[in-house]
């Protein structure tokens, strides 16, 4: 139920937390390194999944079995350090906290449905979530197609939306 949410949510918490923030340049300079790490995790991950239809183990997939999710993390916590305030943080965190757990156990058992042995090799030796080191190969195998057909612009349009009216905040 609560991984049905998950977007719609987003949404609603995205405009919670620009109404709430109290941005400034230096608050925007400090955060916006981390939203656009995080986005690059996820343009890497949509550039390589090919939902279904193969297990994706390349790319940002060689390190972490979520690159799409722990790149939203770090999206997130970089507009979270915009904002300027503590609560957009928590209001922020929570979702994750409170859906992303269940959203990967979901995950991980219908992986392991569709990829048997592969995917149970597979997740003994890249972790869930956290990275626990980071490579050159970010990009291999990387697909422009792909990154379209995922539709992972538009977290770009968003990021770049959430930018704009942070800097009309500041004014």
């Amino acid at each position: 139920m609560l991984s049905r949410i998950r977007v719609p949510l987003g949404f609603v918490v995205g405009v919670v937390v620009l109404y709430l923030a109290t941005p400034t340049p230096a608050l925007i300079a400090a955060g916006m390194p981390l939203a656009v790490v995080g986005l690059l995790w996820r343009a890497a991950a949509a550039g390589v999944i090919r939902k279904d239809r193969g297990l994706a183990t390349r790319g940002p997939y060689r390190w972490t079995r979520n690159p799409l999710y722990f790149g939203s993390l770090l999206l997130a916590l970089g507009v979270s350090v915009m904002s300027g305030r503590l609560a957009c943080a928590l209001i922020v965190l929570a979702p994750f906290a409170l859906i992303y757990p269940g959203v990967v156990r979901r995950e991980q058992s219908h992986l392991h449905r569709l990829f048997g042995e592969e995917y149970a090799s597979y997740a003994r030796t890249t972790p869930a979530f956290f990275p626990r080191r980071i490579g050159p190969a970010m990009f291999d195998a990387f697909s422009f197609e792909l990154y379209r057909i995922n539709g992972e612009y538009n977290a770009a349009l968003g990021l770049g939306a959430v930018l704009l009216i942070l800097l009309l905040k500041t004014a």
